[in-house]
């Protein structure tokens, strides 16, 4: 609580001012009896206590106003311990007094016949004139306080801006930064002391005068030195009386919203290589090496059939990894438009295209960097596509869309694909530049039928999971269920043995699934539903185009390779020409 202390220059000047008009000797005390000024004789005794025998005691506990005409003699003066030492002669004691609360004491001594004479002559007017510099020593009071809880209101906003985990700058409306947070200076690497400095001389991606009385909104990218990031940053105006009188800022740095992504989904996805369920020879040879892969910063390409659990075995490697406590993002390659999946891998800037956001987007690849990138179905991205993540894996750079500058990315990439890539490379599909930079260390995860000692921990926890989920007790299949189960080839892997089992679930009206429980295609062991991903039937423009690219290969050091390409192909040169166009051959 605010004291006299805290006003002692004040307290000081006044005590010279009342000494001066009133040409008598003024000591002024606080709360605790303390003499925080004083003039004449009681100049040199500031600092000392007085005491609460004395008349400034009495004063202060009764809060009363009161003259002392005859020292020693008044009853005031009665348990005085220096009474008969007093050398006084006469005393005015005003209590400094604010809402029923005593802060001190104004004390007017005379020391002689004269000072007391002027006191006891002007006792009305001398009382009042105490009255109105114990009100002013108030009002000194009162503007102390709300300075004080200002500062501590300030105090408090600021130690709130600190906690926040955003970046936050307030300034003006002419641009100058007043107050700023620590986050703010530790993100964008700058000195403590910023009050003053105009916001656009420190972060130039910020321009005032582009700034609406609406919420603004837009991505950034900050370079100083050797230093870059990215994020977004929004500016919210201060409007008073519907003018703009300053903004406050916060951004976002992609490194934070990675963190944020991190801590959301860890739980979720914490696969270990432990929670990967399969004991068979052929799993557990797959878990060795991909454990071993793990431990590596090189690129893991993951094979096998649908349903074989790729993404699992990607995620198993990453939390197995060094870059466990980053990011782990994936991404389906099939899933996007190929003219959506460049802005979702690289991002973009505000205004790259119709539609783009405001504010830009960040790609999966910044969103992943000091950690791991999966691109699931590899073998569907566009030779375009191939290209650009090819120079991003040699210079590990990325540069997103309508963008011109290079985003230094460290981001270890796990892809995969049920197809055969080899072949695609053959046909002219895939880069083959790529691929060996994909296929490092190749991991192919083996389908069920080929695994079938699996089967019955895997559906154990398949059980276990969809009981729970449906509201059902199941705890066991009988035999003759079993044996179907074991008969069918699986060529749907453990997606559709979990779906096998989810229907028998909701289908079983005991315990216990049995036969009559199980779908039509288990019970008839269904032939329309075997076939061999490696021994389909390929398509005749398959075919066609594989020969042409052959006959291109093998006579492309002739002077006139097109001619005995056509001759060996037994058509014409306007037909190759045609068919190198239709198939998007590239000839050299």
């Amino acid at each position: 609580m605010i004291g006299l202390k805290h006003i002692k220059e004040d307290i000081e000047n006044i005590a010279k001012v009342i000494s001066t008009v009133l040409n008598v000797d003024v000591t002024i005390v606080d709360e605790d009896l303390i003499r925080i000024a004083g003039t004449g004789h009681y100049k040199n005794k500031i600092g000392e206590k007085v005491s609460e025998r004395s008349a400034f005691g009495i004063s202060l506990s009764s809060g009363k106003n009161f003259i002392i005409e005859n020292p020693r003699e008044d009853n005031i003066c009665n348990m005085c311990k220096i009474k008969d030492i007093c050398n006084e002669y006469a005393e005015v004691s005003c209590a400094i007094k604010l809402d029923e609360k005593v802060y001190g004491v104004i004390g007017l001594i005379a020391f002689n016949e004269i000072q007391k004479n002027n006191i006891v002559q002007n006792k009305i007017k001398l009382m009042d004139f105490l009255t109105k510099m114990a009100d002013l020593i108030c009002s000194k009071i009162i503007g102390e306080n709300k300075s004080y809880e200002l500062k501590v209101e300030t105090r408090k906003l600021q130690m709130l801006l600190n906690t926040m985990d955003k970046a936050v700058v307030s300034i003006d409306k002419y641009g100058k930064i007043d107050k700023w947070n620590e986050k703010f200076v530790e993100i964008f690497k700058l000195d403590s002391n910023l009050r003053s400095l105009n916001i656009s001389s420190i972060l130039s991606f910020i321009d005032i005068n582009n700034l609406t009385d609406q919420k603004n909104s837009s991505s950034f990218t900050y370079s100083k030195q050797d230093y870059t990031f990215s994020g977004i940053y929004n500016a919210n105006p201060i409007m008073i009386d519907n003018a703009i009188q300053g903004y406050v800022f916060y951004f976002v740095d992609n490194l934070s919203t990675i963190k944020d992504f991190n801590e959301i989904t860890a739980n979720e996805y914490g696969v270990k290589f432990s929670n990967i369920i399969g004991n068979s020879p052929l799993m557990r040879k797959v878990k060795t090496k991909a454990n071993i892969a793990s431990k590596s910063l090189s690129t893991v390409l993951i094979t096998g059939e649908s349903g074989t659990g790729k993404e699992i075995f990607a995620r198993a490697i990453h939390n197995n990894s060094d870059r466990a406590n980053n990011s782990f993002i994936a991404i389906n390659c099939a899933a996007i438009p190929d003219a959506l999946l460049e802005s979702e891998l690289f991002g973009y800037e505000e205004g790259a295209f119709t539609g783009a956001k405001k504010g830009g987007k960040v790609g999966k690849f910044e969103l992943a960097n000091n950690g791991t990138l999966f691109l699931d179905e590899i073998g569907d991205m566009s030779i375009h596509l191939q290209g650009k993540l090819l120079r991003i894996l040699q210079e590990r750079e990325v540069e997103k869309v309508g963008g011109s500058i290079s985003i230094p990315v460290d981001v270890r990439i796990i892809a995969a694909t049920n197809k055969d890539l080899e072949k695609m490379v053959r046909c002219g599909e895939f880069r083959e530049d790529l691929y060996y930079r994909l296929n490092v260390i190749p991991i192919n995860i083996p389908p069920l039928r080929e695994r079938k000692e699996d089967i019955p921990d895997l559906l154990e926890y398949i059980i276990s999971k969809y009981s729970n989920k449906l509201n059902k007790r199941i705890y066991k299949i009988d035999d003759i269920a079993m044996d179907k189960i074991f008969e069918y080839q699986w060529y749907g892997n453990v997606r559709e043995l979990e779906n096998v089992i989810e229907y028998s679930i909701n289908m079983c009206s005991t315990g216990i699934i049995r036969y009559d429980d199980l779908p039509e295609k288990i019970k008839n062991n269904d032939k329309s539903f075997m076939y061999d991903n490696y021994e389909k039937i390929t398509p005749l423009w398959e075919l066609e185009r594989r020969e042409i690219i052959k006959a291109l290969d093998k006579f492309k050091d002739f002077k006139k390779d097109k001619e005995k390409v056509a001759d060996s192909l037994g058509i014409s040169r306007a037909t190759l020409y045609r068919k190198l166009k239709e198939y998007k051959i590239v000839s050299k």
